[in-house]
């Protein structure tokens, strides 16, 4: 009952932010801080939600190691193992929920932030949203160079990579750049899950790799 009402309440803090908060000083995007710190995955770390900690859950990704095999489901509800690249570098932004202004901001960051790096560098969105969540906000945000993965059916990606918030079952927020061979070479674990990645840092370095 407890960690239900936990859940509850960290989701109503998650859903809730965005557009009202505003602050002093420092980088934003929409009024959201934009925080270039960067987290710990795996068991025994932990992102915050408003200052709260959530335990993330599984084995903690490496930059230097080959992004690790995890189905997850894409947009025409069929399997994708995300190790399986197509020889080009690829950002992937990982996001608690599309339908909060946060993830919703990132994933703007992510395709308009430098539209013509979409030309050489594939641009990927996982959630735990289900794919028609994420098609229909594909659409009405008028994205068309995202491709979008759902970690909806196991949690596979999450629990692979140590971006599992525990006891939520969301992503915690995080950007990945992997190079032509699937090899890791930038992550950012957000800190602060209310708070948006550094993106420019991780299109630099996907830059970098081209």
């Amino acid at each position: 009952m407890m960690n239900k009402l936990l859940a509850s309440v960290l989701m109503a803090g998650l859903l809730g932010l965005g557009t009202q908060a505003a602050f002093a000083a420092g980088e934003e995007v929409m009024a959201i801080k934009v925080n270039k710190g960067n987290g710990e995955a795996g068991d025994g770390n932990s992102v915050l939600m408003k200052g709260n900690p959530l335990p993330l859950k599984g084995q903690a990704i490496k930059v230097g190691e080959p992004l690790p095999s995890a189905m997850v489901t894409g947009s025409n509800l069929g399997p994708v193992d995300i190790a399986t690249g197509n020889g080009k570098v690829r950002i992937i932004s990982v996001v608690p929920s599309v339908d909060t202004p946060t993830c919703e901001a990132q994933t703007h960051q992510l395709s308009e932030k430098d539209r013509k790096l979409a030309d050489q560098v594939e641009m990927v969105t996982i959630s735990m949203d289900l794919p028609f969540a994420q098609q229909r906000f594909a659409k009405e945000a008028k994205i068309k160079n995202i491709t979008f993965y759902s970690d909806y059916k196991t949690g596979q990606f999450g629990l692979n990579n140590g971006l599992m918030i525990d006891p939520l079952h969301l992503l915690a927020r995080a950007v990945i750049v992997t190079d032509k061979n699937n090899i890791v070479r930038y992550l950012q674990v957000v800190p602060e899950v209310t708070e948006l990645p550094d993106m420019a840092a991780a299109m630099n370095a996907a830059k970098a790799l081209l």
